[in-house]
């Protein structure tokens, strides 16, 4: 935990001194005993030690500590004259031993475990003493000159575990050496092998580990050493490198190759720590969703994904949107975690609070800025490179001897996130639970137990668990561990799981009965993972039709309809209980992950079920072909979606403080309500569609409350619009209040600024404009609802929403500031986040009377048909998008000179023949989705046609 001032936190330290120092005497007293050590040495590492143990005693006990200073302060026990100085008093009175032998009355765990915590890494500084006295010839080799003595020790370069043990950075006069109190003969058998099997890479770009001493238990390495690619020869070899580990942990079954555990070393990306070979694939519990999602879960858990090296985004709480990984973590695409700190202090009013904190820059980039966009084909092409000459080894025999290797090196295999652990132990030193640690330790236990039952691999034994518990109690992050050939897991506390398997031969198995393709497409779709803002990746070309063709526009747009149904068609994921599904890049609060659609609109299971619905009906008008195999696929979708909200339904009765889905118009409750009352309107939703409408709503409430996103996509206000539609088609006013309270809460929790309004977000604090996330879309929602309600205070909000949007109009540009990057003058065109959306937004209004800006469409299309076409043929922010803008232009007499419905159409259709569908994800990554997907694709081209009355999906409406 952090504090608020660098003086903060030496008078936190002098309160822990009495605590810490004669932990440090004794280690003196025994390091004075160690043979072989210059006494500079002896005080680098107590002097190591004492950082550590300080910086750890501080993040477990300071809550401690400020709520008894602000006991003391409260009942007047601090006398002092002021905050200052009653801070002080505290200090000096919490440090005495005294003090602390009080303090077991209230919380009487907290001095026998901290004195084990602080006696186990004490003891582990001691044995790497000792092991450095005994290998005073490896800090030699490793560096290849005499290193000279000792002058500093890092400790913590990673978890804690085992009884304090953690891996230690050692300095000396010729350079840095690694210790790692873990056997290290599975690195070295990796750097063989990795020499062998990519014998024909030159030495100076081939992946690597660094080279290593094993010892009996521990071993000693090479500091890698950071290093910038230097040109972009450099940088195609790094790429190429991830690509190679890739195919490499395919086979091996690596894991935990996240940003930390990655070096860039100019052209080669090292691997630091590859103790995490050979994992298991534990099998998935059913979810209750059905068949197809739980196959496909356990398909895309399987492939290159589970290595961690790939971009993704986290969803635990705390690291949520967080994207940890060695090929991603990308300066600028992080949301800032809330990280706890105390407030005020170095004042008796020091409290304990939350500041959002920028994610460090990671050492696993080989450039400041990465841009991955420009690099991943070569990423594609190392994995198949990788793939190739390890089936190349295999068909002549040689990949299971060279696999053998493995079979008696230790690994350790992680069965829980850290993130987990953290949270529990975070719980289990909280004040309440030092007070109470019997309700704490049960609850741990619980959360645990419930965790073995949805995470697969996690262990629910009763004895395993109580073992992991032991270890956070003693500030420790559980360790399980075992050799390849015996497969069952040594754990915590002289613990088993597991039972006894040859890991070596099942990694084998599954990497040659794998579906290697499946990895490519993963591979393929995770680059979008790595970028926040909606996975809008231009290409380094525009897509411009010079000739677009005008001829048979209509028997072309059918074809290429049909053809993109027929992907959909052959992409899905279907299981003999009728479930179905597709893998693909699917954006969600967090971020964008690769994984099974999930319920939504924007680019999930209810959107597809629009299309399909869509498509039946233009079909069945004749205004679009006929596809075969298509029989039942739109149930066969339903039955997923309602399998989905039956599911969450029962949890939501069994487990009361379940968090509440999002609330928005494009991913949340918003979008289901929207397709649900579609699909009624069309009379595809079943006899239960208005119900589950209504049921999804009356969970609003509570989501709305527990949300901090104002939004249209994922936030409160895209719930306005829905709400209103349901209100209209059922009669029900309720509804209609429902809405309204949501807009007061849009009222209230405004920024104003200079006579306009805007929202917070967790990305931009600040404000942001666009539809999606934006101003536009908020204030578009507010007008919506001062219309259906009369009440002219949405309608002020409204105007003072759109008044922020003007202020970011550069009329010498002609077009709206991107406020993603402020210090770039960006004019974005797209629906999301520019132009497209606020020309729609404008153009809907106009039409229902709304006093919008004479100009504003056209304004809005003028920056559209210079920037916001020709990039791909998405509806977020391509094409497609484009041309409802200019579809609405036409009809309000203000589109770009030039301009004709007929030219548009051909333009459109006549770059989709000579292009292929481009979904602008990321290079030929497959998606159903609607707004950024190719299912987006094929509903606006039903919309092309002239008699078609399907309503837009840029408005959830």
């Amino acid at each position: 935990m952090s504090t608020g001032t660098g003086a903060a936190v030496g008078d936190l330290t002098r309160s822990l001194r009495c605590l810490v120092e004669p932990t440090l005497d004794q280690l003196s007293e025994r390091l004075a005993s160690v043979p072989g050590l210059a006494e500079s040495e002896r005080t680098a590492i107590r002097n190591g030690t004492a950082t550590a143990l300080y910086e750890t005693a501080h993040r477990k006990v300071a809550r401690v500590l400020i709520l008894e200073l602000n006991a003391a302060r409260i009942t007047g026990r601090l006398t002092a004259g002021d905050p200052a100085a009653r801070w002080a008093e505290f200090a000096e009175l919490s440090s005495s031993p005294r003090y602390w032998e009080s303090l077991t009355a209230h919380y009487p765990p907290l001095l026998s475990r901290l004195r084990t915590m602080l006696s186990g890494r004490s003891s582990a500084a001691l044995t790497l003493a000792r092991r450095l006295a005994a290998d005073r010839d490896v800090p030699a080799r490793l560096l290849g000159a005499d290193p000279g003595p000792l002058s500093r020790v890092t400790f913590g370069a990673g978890d804690s575990h085992r009884s304090g043990q953690t891996v230690a950075v050692l300095q000396f006069g010729a350079g840095t050496v690694v210790y790692k109190p873990r056997s290290m003969s599975v690195d070295a058998v990796l750097g063989a092998t990795l020499a062998e099997v990519f014998r024909d890479v030159p030495e100076n770009v081939r992946i690597r580990v660094p080279r290593v001493v094993p010892r009996d238990g521990y071993g000693w390495a090479e500091f890698v050493t950071h290093r910038y690619c230097a040109d972009a020869g450099e940088l195609s070899a790094f790429y190429r490198g991830i690509g190679h580990w890739l195919g490499v942990m395919r086979l091996l079954g690596g894991s935990d190759l996240h940003a930390e555990n990655v070096i860039a070393c100019g052209p080669v990306p090292v691997v630091v720590d590859c103790e995490t070979l050979f994992t298991p694939v534990h099998p998935i519990s059913p979810s209750g969703l059905g068949l197809a999602p739980d196959r496909a879960r356990a398909l895309v858990g399987a492939t290159v994904l589970r290595t961690g090296m790939l971009p993704n985004r986290g969803t635990a709480l705390g690291w949520r949107g967080v994207d940890a990984s060695a090929a991603g973590s990308l300066p600028g695409e992080q949301p800032f975690p809330e990280l706890p700190v105390i407030v005020d202090a170095g004042s008796d009013q020091a409290r304990i609070g939350t500041r959002p904190v920028e994610p460090a820059i990671g050492a696993s980039h080989p450039s400041p800025v990465p841009v991955l966009a420009d690099h991943w084909e070569r990423v594609l092409d190392g994995f198949a490179e990788a793939t190739d000459a390890l089936r190349s080894l295999d068909r002549t025999g040689g990949l299971e001897p060279l696999l053998s290797r493995f079979a008696d090196c230790p690994i350790r295999v992680v069965l829980r996130s850290t993130e987990a652990y953290t949270e529990i132990a975070r719980m289990l030193w909280h004040p309440v639970s030092l007070h109470g640690p019997g309700a704490a330790v049960d609850r741990a236990v619980d959360l645990l137990t419930t965790m073995a039952e949805h995470v697969p691999g996690a262990p629910g034994d009763p004895e395993v668990v109580a073992a992991e518990v032991a270890d956070l109690l003693d500030g420790d992050v559980p360790f399980f561990s075992t050799t390849p050939r015996r497969g069952r897991l040594d754990g915590p506390r002289g613990t088993a799981y597991l039972p006894e398997q040859d890991l070596v031969a099942a990694a084998l198995d599954r990497w040659r009965t794998a579906d290697l393709r499946l990895d490519t497409q993963v591979i393929r779709a995770t680059l979008v993972s790595a970028y926040l803002n909606d996975g809008w990746l231009p290409g380094d070309r525009r897509m411009r039709a010079d000739r677009p063709r005008r001829d048979d526009l209509d028997r072309r747009r059918r074809r290429i309809a049909a053809a993109l149904i027929r992907e959909l068609r052959d992409a899905a994921l279907r299981a003999e209980d009728g479930t179905v599904t597709w893998i693909a890049p699917v954006l969600g609060p967090a971020g964008w992950a690769v994984q099974p659609l999930g319920p939504d609109t924007y680019g999930g299971l209810s959107g597809v079920a629009v299309l399909l619905a869509a498509y039946r009906r233009e079909s069945a008008a004749g205004r679009a072909d006929d596809v075969d195999g298509m029989a039942g696929l739109l149930e066969d979708v339903l039955r997923t979606v309602r399998a989905a909200e039956d599911k969450d339904a029962a949890v939501r009765r069994a487990e009361a403080r379940l968090r509440p889905p999002p609330p928005g118009g494009y991913i949340g409750l918003g979008s289901q309500i929207w397709a649900w009352l579609t699909l009624h309107s069309w009379e595809a939703a079943g006899p239960d569609g208005l119900d589950r409408a209504r049921a999804l709503a009356a969970l609003l409430p509570e989501a709305v409350a527990a949300d901090d996103r104002f939004d249209v996509l994922t936030g409160m206000a895209g719930a306005i619009v829905p709400l209103l539609r349901l209100a209209a088609v059922t009669g029900e006013e309720r509804w209609t209040r429902q809405a309204a309270v949501i807009g007061e809460r849009l009222i209230a929790d405004a920024r104003h600024k200079a006579g306009t309004l805007c929202w917070p977000s967790p990305q931009w604090p600040d404000g942001i404009g666009g539809f999606a996330h934006g101003v536009t879309g908020i204030g578009w929602a507010l007008a919506r609802l001062a219309s259906a309600t009369g009440d002219t205070r949405f309608a002020a909000a409204a105007r003072a929403a759109f008044a922020f949007e003007e202020t970011l109009y550069d009329p010498a540009a002609g077009g709206w500031v991107d406020l993603r990057d402020p210090d770039e003058d960006v004019f974005s065109a797209a629906w999301c986040h520019g132009a497209v959306g606020i020309g729609i937004a404008a153009a809907d209004l106009t039409r229902r009377g709304w006093d919008a800006a004479a100009d504003l469409v056209g304004r809005a299309a003028d920056l559209a048909a210079r920037r916001g076409f020709d990039w791909n043929h998405t509806l977020c922010h391509g094409d497609l998008g484009c041309w409802e803008l200019f579809d609405d232009a036409l009809a309000l007499g203000r589109a770009p000179a030039g301009l004709d419905r007929l030219g548009l159409d051909a333009r459109i259709i006549t770059s989709i023949e000579d292009n292929g569908p481009v979904s602008g994800l990321a290079r030929d990554a497959y998606s159903p989705g609607l707004l950024a997907g190719l299912g987006g694709m094929a509903y606006q081209l039903l919309r092309l046609h002239p008699d078609s009355d399907l309503p837009s999906i840029l408005k959830p409406d």
